[in-house]
């Protein structure tokens, strides 16, 4: 199976200015993977504007103007095209995937095959493909959606806001789950807070790996 590159997410710090990320966040995405290539990560970087007028009191959210954005807040990139019809309510899939408390210092709860969490060290498991009907509410909804728009071997990466992400009691009744202490810890951090200025919003890279149509065994 496909290595599905490891990505930096940029991080904003509650006190920044709100049209720049900070030096940390920069070098981040100056590291990233072949996945993702330096000069469309820094694009990425440049182009990412605020829009307060969209948002109430409270903490404002970050929209990248490179990546599309759906009717529910979920915005999507894709860099990778795959091959064949897109998932369908019913059908059986499997990812390969990442996630990032992009929101919040930028921190690693799941890399492929290699997860961290937080500021701690690698925990020397491989990843599971993570498995789910369409439609069946096993996953959060941004990934239920997303994997409907994509198709077999596609790269797509995602901008999760708390409305569409992790339900309020965590990340333990539907996934993706970190498969690592440290993982959860690190998303845990972020889901519990009681922060109303938290930053819940997270990014996910999937790589849709499988595909059974309903009916198929």
């Amino acid at each position: 199976m496909l290595a599905l590159a490891a990505f930096a997410a940029a991080a904003l710090r509650p006190s920044a200015s709100p049209q720049h990320f900070s030096r940390r966040a920069a070098a981040a995405m100056a590291g990233l993977g072949p996945m993702l290539l330096p000069s469309q990560g820094a694009r990425a970087l440049e182009e990412t504007v605020r829009m307060p007028g969209l948002n109430g009191p409270g903490k404002s959210k970050t929209f990248f103007s490179d990546f599309e954005l759906s009717a529910t807040g979920l915005q999507f990139k894709d860099y990778k095209l795959g091959a064949g019809a897109a998932p369908k309510v019913g059908d059986k899939v499997s990812l390969e995937w990442t996630g990032v408390t992009v929101g919040y210092q930028g921190r690693y709860f799941e890399t492929r095959n290699k997860p961290k969490g937080g500021a701690f060290a690698d925990d020397g498991f491989l990843q599971e493909p993570l498995a789910f009907t369409v439609g069946g509410g096993t996953v959060i909804p941004a990934i239920d959606e997303a994997v409907r728009g994509m198709a077999l071997g596609g790269i797509r990466r995602i901008i999760v806001p708390e409305e569409i992400g992790y339900p309020a009691d965590g990340w333990k009744r539907v996934g993706p789950k970190p498969s690592t202490f440290s993982g959860q810890r690190a998303l845990d951090f972020v889901l519990a807070s009681k922060d109303s200025m938290m930053d819940k919003t997270l990014m996910f890279d999937l790589k849709l790996t499988s595909v059974r149509p309903a009916g198929v065994r």
